[in-house]
């Protein structure tokens, strides 16, 4: 078993700034892809950004410019910056890391973070 912990989440005013963190533990043999999702009320769980253990970054469209995505593999830990943010930003971010294990391919989520964002 791979345990994701988030922090960093918090009420903000729009334009303002946040730094998510996650960090894995547990059995990892090899961690991939590690990104961030999120989702809003009422909405289902969306991709925001995946990085993959070489540093290779992919957003969705609509974070581009604003949100930065990073990972400290020494450390089995992935990071989310987000600027200028909005009051659609708002939503429960989790944290995603795919293991490479003994048995194969696996997929870990974290509890998640709540950002709220105030006009």
């Amino acid at each position: 078993q791979v345990h994701l912990v988030e922090s960093g989440g918090g009420l903000v005013q729009a334009g303002g700034s946040l730094r998510l963190s996650c960090a894995a533990s547990g059995s990892i043999f090899r961690l991939n892809d590690m990104g961030w999702y999120r989702q809003a009320p009422g909405k289902q769980r969306d991709l925001v950004a995946l990085v993959t253990s070489g540093g290779t970054t992919n957003y969705v469209d609509s974070v581009k410019g604003r949100f930065t995505i990073s990972r400290d593999n020494a450390k089995n830990t992935v990071y989310l910056t987000i600027n200028s943010l909005k009051p659609e930003d708002t939503a429960v971010y989790f944290c995603y890391a795919n293991n490479w294990g003994p048995t194969g391919s696996s997929d870990y989520w974290g509890q998640g973070t709540q950002v709220t964002v105030s006009s």
